[in-house]
Order: structure tokens, then sequence, then C-alpha cells
């Protein structure tokens, strides 16, 4: 059968016309082709009940099947040729292909002469009867009945079939009368026929608009379903399933067809509280027969778990009774998952898998407030890794990544589940502690991190050793609040980090005394650069062979207006932080160019300059402006950088040695030995000058000290690389022979003189020339241990802050005093509740030695936290 392209559109391409609705014309395409032509393979598949008919008619009238007349068997063959294409013909795929209204102008014919046939066939056999008409007309007339029935609501078919059955007994036998009654029959039959095929097309195109929107629904859906962004269901009025799709049972560990006639609710985990479903679960809205949108449930059956999205509405029909449900469904486990992973991308550290700051922050309020709403107790630690930045900038920052991720698993493993383990970010990291801690307890714990964190890690085939800082508050004895708890917290970690790095400190209330000392120190230092209140002291630098001043090193100088002189070791420091170095440096290097420029000629000047002053771009126009505003030749400029500029080697810090090489100043690299770099850079740094530091000089004439070689060794090196040496901190005789003994070229030192201001430097050389002579001790004292150490100094009630710069068993070096009487007596106390008496023997401007009443033994002193000035 052929068929028809479904149209898109639901309504008529073309007009009806009575051709068309007798389907002798082409329909187009509004109506399924079944309309027209779906009938002939049925009629084809029954006709032989019209032959069997025509046989029993036959057979009835005692006919004879043959009788050797040739007309008769010609009839015959014909009626059974007919009949037969009727019954072959519409089953044939030739046929099928034509359109529906070719088909029906091909049976039209066909079924007209299968009766035509089967009258002439009659009137042949009964022409010789008396009563002819009624053995043609009747049995005819039964078998067209019969033809019409078959035919159904092809009644054009019947109608041809009526005509051709009897219009050859109507003809023959038939008058006027029955003549008319049979063209009245006729044209009734075509009247109904044609009303009915108009009923009938219009029927049939309303079913097939709605089968079009069915299918087009269908296809829709199927569609939906099949990209897995949706699915459908329906149950029963028992609330068991009736439909479910495909989709959806594949990710079910049951077969499609096995879900079906089970209760929905078995296919999902009961409603939980929690989740936020309270009683308003599936099964409440199932039982209560109402309907629900986006409730969101877990899957039962599922092979892993997977959430849902499901919406129903209950099915009644016309007279109000209830059906069942149906509704649809969709997919919510990726959702799921990337809310999860979001959720965990906010609550934890995407590089080491902590927690991150927000979740420390909210377990910090949770613990600080216990489940009652009283106050909880709780220990927060605060951990700063030392060293970690000269890995970041040496091996690049996936080393330093690689190391932030070991560093947080050697923490996990130290820490265990006695608290939770976060990144603060940078290299900072925090522990939350539930619960009471003691302080032994806490200690240990620090203890145990610190040495964990000491170890070396490998990181891409090298060997890296970093330390760790820690600083420790309780909760409620050192804070009720979190923001007091992690203020207070880091204030020890300052603390500790100011103590020598790698030990752990407890907070205490000084430390906040310590802190607002040191934000008023910097408001201080802030009105002092804008209101000229530093200065500059010059120490001499002189040669070891002639004795002859070549320089002087430029050393800045702070006399607070009411806490007197302060310790560039206190306030260097916090310019650095602040931000002030830069502009406190810019200020130096002019200064000491103007007064380098009064001196004799020859004489050079040394300055200083901070890491972030090499680091600048503009910092060669800053020492070109010096130069130029102060008519200083550049040569008598010399510029002491420290190794820490090349923690970040790179082409910048090449160029910046480059720039200044070719203004013509003299560069020196300061505190040689002391820092974390390599020797590399000394094959390409152009220094004119290696300056050893102080640290190596004190105590290398005493006998088993191991300073000698160091001095030595880095006289060689100097030498190799046609380099000057200056040492630094030379104070007794024995020193100075040392020094001379071992090469170096240059010597500085409290032997030669003290720093002095420009107007001292200008009056020594108007009186005595560049010459100088030595001035100190004939041997070194005992052995001193060097330190930058906060003591307390108790004197006739009166409690003063002081700094010891190195210390022996029977005396110190101590400033932050000014201009104290020889003979004054102290209670020194060197460290928590650990007292000694001293007595003044000396004093010069900030400094002062100090003999103790009995020896101390310095290897039991251990760094304590630094405090502020008073």
């Amino acid at each position: 059968m052929a068929l028809l392209r479904a149209s898109l559109t639901d309504s008529p391409s073309r007009p009806m016309t009575l051709m068309v609705a007798l389907g002798l014309s082409e329909s187009g395409t509004e109506v399924s082709a079944s309309w027209i032509s779906g009938a002939f393979i049925h009629i084809a598949r029954l006709w032989p009940l019209i032959l069997l008919a025509k046989i029993c008619v036959i057979a009835l009238l005692n006919l004879p099947f043959y009788s050797g007349d040739v007309v008769q068997v010609g009839l015959m063959a014909s009626m059974l040729a007919i009949d037969g294409a009727l019954m072959l013909a519409p089953r044939r795929s030739w046929f099928q292909r034509q359109m529906p209204h070719v088909q029906n102008w091909m049976m039209l014919p066909l079924v007209f002469l299968s009766g035509l046939t089967f009258s002439l066939w009659l009137g042949y056999e009964a022409k010789a009867a008396t009563d002819a008409l009624f053995l043609a007309a009747v049995p005819e007339l039964a078998v067209a009945l019969l033809a019409v029935c078959i035919f159904g609501d092809r009644r054009l078919l019947g109608i041809s079939y009526f005509l051709g059955a009897l219009l050859v007994s109507v003809a023959e036998k038939a008058g006027v009368v029955q003549i008319g009654l049979l063209c009245s029959c006729v044209i009734v039959m075509l009247v109904a026929t044609l009303r009915q095929a108009t009923a009938d097309r219009d029927q049939a195109i309303a079913r097939h608009s709605q089968d079009l929107r069915a299918q087009r629904s269908d296809r829709l859906l199927q569609e939906h379903e099949r990209t897995g962004r949706g699915w459908f269901w329906e149950t029963d009025r028992m609330g068991c399933l009736t439909y479910i799709s495909d989709a959806l049972a594949q990710t079910l560990d049951a077969p499609g067809d096995g879900l079906i006639g089970r209760p929905i609710t078995e296919i999902i985990r009961p409603g939980d509280k929690k989740q936020g479903d309270g009683e308003r679960t599936l099964g409440f809205h199932l039982s209560a027969r109402t309907g629900f949108s986006d409730l969101a449930v877990c899957a039962a059956l599922a092979k892993e778990e997977r959430w849902w999205s499901i919406s129903g509405q209950p099915v009644f029909n016309e007279y109000g009774q209830f059906h069942g449900f149906r509704g649809s469904g969709t997919d919510l486990t990726e959702m799921r998952r990337s809310q999860a992973e979001v959720t965990r991308l906010a609550q934890f550290d995407s590089l080491t898998g902590l927690a991150n700051r927000i979740q420390m922050l909210s377990s910090l309020e949770q613990a600080v407030v216990d489940r009652r709403g009283k106050q909880g107790e709780c220990a927060l630690m605060m951990l700063d890794l030392d060293r970690f930045k000269i890995v970041n900038d040496t091996l690049g920052h996936p080393a330093g990544d690689t190391l932030l991720r070991q560093v947080g698993q050697r923490l996990q493993r130290v820490v265990g589940d006695k608290g939770l383990v976060g990144r603060q970010g940078g290299d900072e990291f925090k522990l939350l502690l539930p619960g009471r801690h003691d302080q032994a307890a806490l200690a240990q714990l620090a203890q145990a991190i610190i040495a964990s964190i000491s170890q070396p890690y490998m990181i891409e085939g090298t060997a890296v050793v970093i330390g760790v800082s820690i600083g420790i508050s309780c909760c409620p004895q050192d804070g009720v609040t979190a923001d007091a708890l992690i203020r207070n917290a880091d204030l020890a970690l300052y603390a500790a980090k100011g103590n020598g790095r790698g030990v752990h400190r407890f907070y205490s209330s000084d430390m906040h005394a310590d802190a607002e000392d040191r934000r008023a120190l910097e408001e201080d230092l802030r009105r002092a650069l804008a209101a000229d209140g530093l200065h500059l002291v010059y120490q001499p630098v002189v040669s070891s062979k002639t004795e002859q001043i070549t320089g002087y090193e430029a050393l800045l100088r702070w006399n607070h207006p009411v806490r007197g002189p302060i310790s560039p070791a206190l306030f260097i420091p916090i310019a650095e932080d602040s931000g002030l170095i830069g502009q406190i440096g810019e200020w130096v290097m002019h200064t000491a160019c103007r007064d380098a420029a009064d001196w004799q000629d020859g004489i050079r000047v040394a300055v200083n300059v901070s890491p972030s002053q090499f680091a600048n771009p503009g910092f060669p126009s800053t020492v070109m402006n010096a130069l130029a505003g102060a008519q200083l030749a550049p040569e008598r400029l010399e510029l002491e950088i420290t190794e820490s500029v090349f923690l970040n080697d790179d082409d910048g810090t090449d160029a910046m040695f480059t720039r200044l090489k070719a203004i013509g100043v003299r560069l020196a690299l300061d505190d040689f030995g002391t820092g974390y770099s390599s020797l590399g850079y000394l094959k390409k740094a152009p220094f004119d000058k290696i300056k050893i530091d102080q640290s190596f000089v004190r105590g290398a004439a005493t006998k088993g000290s191991r300073n000698s070689a160091i001095i030595k060794a880095i006289v060689s090196l100097a030498e190799a690389l046609g380099m000057d040496t200056t040492a630094e901190g030379a104070e007794t005789q024995d020193e100075l022979a040392l020094i001379r003994q071992l090469g170096c070229s240059h010597i500085q030192g409290y032997i030669y003189g003290r720093p002095m201001s420009a107007a001292d430097v200008l009056a020594g050389q108007r009186r005595k020339g560049t010459a100088a002579s030595a001035n100190g001790f004939q041997s070194s004292r005992p052995e001193r241990k060097t330190m930058l150490r906060t003591i307390a100094i108790h004197h006739d009630g009166h409690v003063y802050t002081g700094r010891v710069r190195n210390i022996s068993a029977t005396g110190a070096l101590i400033e932050g005093l000014w201009n104290v009487p020889a003979g004054t007596l102290f209670a020194i106390e060197l460290a928590e509740n650990q007292f000694v008496n001293a007595t003044s023997r000396w004093s010069k401007d900030d400094r002062m030695g100090v003999e103790f009443a009995g020896s101390v033994d310095i290897s039991t002193l251990r760094n304590a936290p630094k405090s502020m000035a008073g």
C-alpha cells in the first residue's frame, strides 16, 4: 500500500472538491493515504467470499458450470479472471506504489466488470426460463449486497459493482418502472456516498492531524529521552509503575521490564529531613494525591549514587476517579557533583587539599562557642615557613607548589585526628585544636611539627631544607573571638620569627604592647623622615697596608625626640615592612654624596642598598641624580649590596648591575657568607670589593677558632677574582694583626674609630689628614656570642630596655642606653627569670660595656622573644 508522506501542518493544503471527496483525484498531503487506499488490500483478502458466493448461487440455481457452449465458457473464464485480478492486484507492490486515487481508478472498472460478467453469465444461463428476471436479478442482488458489505466505506466501489451486476437484468427484462426505480436507487446511493465520503474525509483529516500531533509529541519526547536531559514515568492508582523511560531504566540496576508493576517508591530512597525534605517526601505526595514539582530524590537502585529532580501530577478521568500519577524527571547527578566540587573548592585549598581560609575561619568560630552556646575551648597555631621564598625564587613556582604539598602532607601526618590543618595562603598554615590543651602538650606538638617540617625535601632531584615558625594562642585565655585568637596567634608568630625562626612562641600580653610600640615607631619614623629627624654618621675604612683612610661607610641613625637614640636594627626592619625604605634610601644617597663632596679627593663614601631599592628600575636614576646634585665623581661612591638581591637572580638583576657599572660607581658585596645564595653569582656580578662579616672577624684570633681559615678562604677567593676585601668588626690588636697576616686589603672596626658625624670627619681630615691609628685592647676578650637580643635592665627601681650585641661569660656589649656613667650597677634580665648583676665599665654614645658580677654560661642562653624599645 502506498503511503503519503505525513504533512508537518495540520490543516488541508487544497480545497475540498467532489472528485477529492470520492477519492478520484489527488488529495494532497493533508491526510493519511489510508483514507483512500487503506481498504483495498482488505477487499482483496475478502474477495474470495464473493467468488464463493457466486459459486453457491450457481449451485443453488442448479445451473451447469460447464455446458460446452463457447459463450458460456468465455463468460465463466472472464469472470474468474476479473475476480482473480481483484484478489491479487492490490497485494502487488507495483499496485501499492501507485497514488491512492490511481489505485481507486484501477479498482472501479475491475469491480464493475466483476459484477457485469457475473450478471451476463447468469443471464445467459437463465434466458430460457419463464421466471428469468427472478433467476437473474435476485442472485445478482444478493451477491451485490455482499460485495457492498465487503467494500465498507468504499461506497463508490459498491455502486460500481451494483451497476455492473444489475445492468444486464434491468436492461433486458425490466420495464420503465423498474428502470426508474433502479435509477432512483442509484441516485440515492450516489448522494449518500458523496455525503458520507465528505464526512469520512473530514474525520480522516481530523484523525490524521491528531496523529501527526501525537507523532510529533512522541518524536520530541523520544528525542528528549534519548539526549538524557529528562525522562518520564507513569503509575497506576496503587502507585505502581506502568511506564518508565528506557533511558532511566538503563541507569538503574534493574531491567526496564522488571520495573513495571513495582511501586515507584522502591526505586527512590526515603526522604531525609537533614536534606531539607521534611515530611514532604515522594511517598507523602503519592498518598495525598497532590501534585509536586522539582522534588530532589536519590535513586535507590542505581549502580552509583544518582540524584533526580522529579515532578508529577495526579491523573483523574472525566468522572473524577483517580487513575494514578504521570510525571517527568531530570538527572541532578552532575549538577550535584558540580555543586559538591564548588563547595569543596570553596572550603579546601586547591593546591594542598587542606582546609582553606574560609573553612578554617568557620571552624574556629564554631570552636570558640560550644554546642550549648557557652564559651568553647580550643588552641590555634599559626605557621609560617622559613626560607620558602628562596626555594620559590631559585627553583621556580612549580617547585614551590610541590614543596607546599609535601609540607601539607607532613602536617597532616603529625597532627592526625587531633585537629584541623589548613592553609592560610602563600607559605602560611593554620592548625586548629578543639578542646582544652595544656601548654606542655601544645609545645610538644609544636616541636614535633618543627622537627618534621625541617627534615630535607627532595624537589626535582634537589635536596631542599626549610624551617617553620609557630605562634600559638588559646581560647578563652588569649581571646574569646575568632578574630582575637587569629590576631594574637599572629603576634606570637611574629615574635617567633623575630627570635631566630624555627621556634614556637605562645601569645603573651606584652606582645600587644610590642605591636603597638612597633606601630607607634612606624608613625614616628614617617614624621622623622618628613622633618629631617634622621642623620648619618660615618665609620672609617682603613687600608691595612698604609693605615690610611680610604673611605667611610655611611650609617643611618635616628635620635627619637622622646625615646632617644633608636637602633637601626630596630627601625630599619620597620622601614622595610612599611615601604619607607625607598624614601629613606634615596635621602641617604643624596646626603652621603653631598657630605662626601666636601672630603679630600679620593676618599670614598659607601652607602648600603636594600634589596627593594636594588629591584627598583629607577634606582640608577636615583644614583645619577645624587652624584650630579653633589658634583661627586662616580668612582668615589661605593654601593654595598647584600647577597639577598640574588634571590631573584634573573635578567633584571644582571641588567641592574650593568646599568650601575655603566654609571661608574663601585660595587661591594656586603655581609659575605651570611646569606643563602651560592657562589655562582660571583662569576658574573661585577663586584669591586667583598666585605667579610664581623661574625667571622670577632674571635678569629682566639686559639682553636676556625674563623681565620674562613677569612683566608674569602681573601683567596677575592684575590683570584681581582676584588678588594674589607674585614668588618675589628676591635683588638691581635684581630688587627691576624687580618693583616691573612691578606685583607681593608679594615673597618672600632679599633680605627667609631662612627662620627660629617662635621667630625671634616675636622679629623683637617687635623691629621687621612692617617689612621689603631686604638684597642691588645688581645681578644673571652669567647663572645654575637646576637641581637632584647633585655630588661633594672636600675634604682626603673626598668629600661636594651639590646645585647655580643656577650661573653664575664660581660656584654649593650646598646640602647646613652652616656651611662662608669661604675653604674644594674640587674640584667638575660632571659625569663634569669637575672645577673653587672657593672658599667665604659660608655660611648648608645653603647656600653658591662662586667658581670659572676660568670655566665652563655651556652644555656637561647633566643627569647624580642620586644620593642620602651
